[in-house]
């Protein structure tokens, strides 16, 4: 019997129809990927299965009995668990407290505190329950996410890219969890744009394209390529990674120490690095160690910094403001899209005037012409799908959110673009695209620091690489000389070998 079942499911709004007829089975003990572009209306079918979304038409088949699930509280009931992309956690709320609200009554705080450690434990994820959300990374929200859903004991656990934050150790550590819950008859729903993960993991693929579905394959017996074309229509574009010619010193950090500001944070601690004109510098890490704190430190969005421990072209920025660093050349992508990247209720054009000052005049007055303009520039430059300049950043995908937020930085032209995450749930297609722009930005002589958890991404655009652990940052080693066991040795801070260290900054 099947575990379910989806009938010509469909789902219309305003400007798209999501989905169109959709038809899907999934059995018990089965890992299923469903694979798409973003935008492909993946995300809408999840939430449809989850009671989150109400379908316009269709049937939905559970364990062989047709039902209607109106909210998630009834998902829940039947044994279906959702961990979201963006996720739905109170940042005022501890994890635990978090996890305490979607479950049943009979359980108390001190259950689920205990719990929540338990199976943490179990499935190796790290997760601290008394921690307040708000003081956690992306990557330790995801963990939460993940350990409420395993809390309930589903019987079909729907992720949304649950590894677009996590290190390639906690990668194959979830999938041993994975596949574990399977052999037990669990299902599993899995969506994902890394198509290395679906072909070593899941047993059927489900590929949609523009709200429909386009076939159903064994991802096993599937090359990348292969799974490429049948999701976008082609092959990913190739990147053309030139060798990198540094110019003059863009950004140094010397000897920066900063002490957290919250009981849960990373201290920096004697941490330096510097970056060059037409370089990328990556950084990469395992998320709490401190990349919070750097990226604030940065920014500007934290200014306790000694003003000479952050020097850009040699003038010390320290103390100075979000405001004057960008008005000095330094542009900044947060990790978060909703909420530090984009402003979910505004419009596209209204989110443009969040670092962007073309469309303001000095006494003030916005333009609403030249904004409209301006984001209507972006989203053809950057292939958006949207409904608009006046569509709403929460009415976008996330890898097209992202697109928007990452071409208005790299449109301002910036001297210095620091980017943190910049393909976190972006699928193939778009990922190529962001890359590839900050590629060209290098090569039109731009200092560029991406900050990422993907070492599959930091080593195809970077020159140089460092890894950050424990607030500290290791020395910097050409990226082409790098290798990724050494890099995963380094993010458990395993680099403190005086030799090593000189012929790392000898050779770069």
């Amino acid at each position: 019997m099947l575990r379910l079942e989806l009938i010509d499911i469909s789902k219309q709004y305003p400007a798209v129809k999501a989905n169109d007829r959709i038809r899907l089975r999934v059995e018990p003990g089965e890992i299923h990927a469903v694979l798409g572009e973003n935008g492909a209306g993946k995300s809408t079918l999840m939430k449809i299965i989850y009671g989150a979304v109400e379908p316009d038409e269709g049937e939905m088949v559970w364990d062989g009995k047709q039902v209607e699930i109106r909210d998630p509280r009834e998902a829940r009931a039947l044994g279906i668990a959702m961990v979201f992309q963006h996720f739905s956690l109170f940042d005022t709320l501890t994890a635990a407290e978090n996890v305490w609200l979607g479950l049943d009554k009979s359980w108390s705080l001190a259950d689920v505190t205990q719990r929540i450690s338990e199976v943490a434990h179990e499935y190796g994820l790290d997760v601290d329950p008394l921690r307040p959300v708000h003081t956690l990374s992306v990557g330790e929200r995801q963990r939460v996410e993940i350990v409420r859903a395993l809390l309930t004991k589903p019987r079909l656990l729907i992720l949304d890219e649950p590894t677009s934050v996590l290190t390639p150790q906690a990668v194959q550590a979830l999938f041993v969890t994975l596949r574990k819950l399977a052999d037990e008859g669990c299902s599993i729903l899995y969506i994902s744009h890394k198509l290395d993960e679906i072909r070593a993991l899941c047993h059927k693929c489900t590929v949609m394209r523009g709200g429909k579905v386009t076939g159903e394959v064994d991802p096993r017996q599937e090359t990348n390529a292969s799974l490429s074309r049948l999701m976008i229509g082609a092959e990913p574009p190739q990147l053309d990674h030139k060798t990198a010619t540094p110019g003059e010193q863009v950004l140094d950090v010397r000897a920066l120490s900063l002490a957290r500001t919250g009981a849960f944070g990373a201290d920096l601690a004697d941490v330096s690095f510097d970056v060059r004109r037409g370089e990328i510098l990556g950084i990469a890490g395992v998320s709490g160690n401190g990349q919070q704190e750097l990226m604030a430190a940065l920014s500007g969005e934290d200014t306790r910094s000694p003003p000479d421990a952050i020097r850009l072209f040699g003038q010390p920025i320290g103390g100075h403001s979000p405001r004057r660093r960008r008005h000095e050349g330094l542009h900044f992508v947060p990790e978060e899209r909703l909420g530090r990247g984009a402003v979910p209720s505004l419009s596209l054009a209204q989110n443009t005037l969040l670092t962007r000052t073309e469309a303001v005049s000095p006494f003030g007055w916005v333009s609403v012409k030249r904004t409209v303009a301006l984001a209507q520039q972006l989203i053809e430059r950057y292939n958006v799908k949207a409904g608009g300049p006046d569509a709403t950043a929460r009415s976008l995908s996330g890898g097209n959110l992202q697109k928007f937020i990452v071409g208005r930085e790299i449109d301002a032209a910036p001297k210095l673009l620091i980017v943190s995450q910049p393909t976190w749930g972006v699928d193939v297609g778009a990922a190529a695209q962001i890359r590839g722009a900050l590629l060209a930005l290098r090569d039109a002589g731009c200092a560029v620091l991406v900050v990422s958890e993907d070492l599959d991404e930091l080593f195809e655009i970077s020159d140089r690489l460092v890894v950050i652990a424990r607030g500290r940052v290791s020395p910097s080693v050409p990226a082409a000389q790098a290798t990724r066991e050494q890099v995963g040795r380094w993010m458990s801070g395993l680099w403190h070998d005086a030799a090593q260290e000189e012929a790392l900054h000898a050779a770069a």
